[in-house]
């Protein structure tokens, strides 16, 4: 598959800005099932084999998995500080789990929980995000394989059907509007910022 301009785009903006770690997080929006939003920072942890397709890793029991399986739209806001970029990208959200049975899928979810740190890993071991603590008690966390996921790590796959890329340096500004084809070819055109 050609790599889209955007994605291209987007490729770049990570090498410029490869040297600032808080370049990989992006602000990912879901909807809540009763209609309010939620958004949360995460991690971009590379693109989905050979697609535009992006991952997130997971912890099956997190809100944004049920929210993403209530309403699967999922609004990301990506700022890049070094080279002063912005995309907002509109996408599909997907879940893939250990129950899946499309080989690429499990390989994906395989190679990325191998590609985690040991303390990002051990992070799934931790009880069951959102339950209550009780702070008297002492906080455990459990060893894991480090070659095999636990059943509750997960990826979420972002499909994304619009990209806004927005250069915020120079006078005009620039910036780019891609949209998904009913064919599964990608249109773009310059805008007005």
């Amino acid at each position: 598959m050609p790599e889209t301009l955007w994605r291209a785009s987007l490729v770049l903006a990570l090498y410029r800005n490869r040297h600032v770690a808080h370049a990989r997080y992006f602000q990912l929006a879901t909807t809540r099932p009763d209609g309010r939003p939620a958004n949360r920072t995460v991690v971009f942890r590379g693109f989905l084999g050979e697609t535009d397709s992006f991952i997130v890793v997971t912890n099956l029991h997190s809100a944004k998995v049920a929210e993403l399986q209530s309403s699967p739209w999922a609004g990301v806001c990506w700022y890049f500080p070094m080279s002063r970029e912005q995309f907002r990208i509109s996408a599909r959200g997907s879940i893939i789990d250990g129950h899946t049975n499309d080989a690429a899928n499990a390989l994906a979810r395989r190679e990325t929980w191998r590609g985690l740190v040991e303390s990002t890993q051990r992070s799934f071991t931790w009880p069951e995000p959102g339950s209550l603590r009780d702070s008297s008690q002492p906080f455990i966390e459990s060893e894991t394989d480090p070659e095999n996921p636990p059943a509750n790590f997960g990826l979420v796959v972002l499909h994304p059907v619009e990209v806004d890329h927005l250069e915020l340096d120079g006078n005009p500004q620039n910036r780019w509007a891609y949209r998904l084809d009913e064919s599964g070819r990608w249109q773009g055109r310059e805008v007005h910022p």
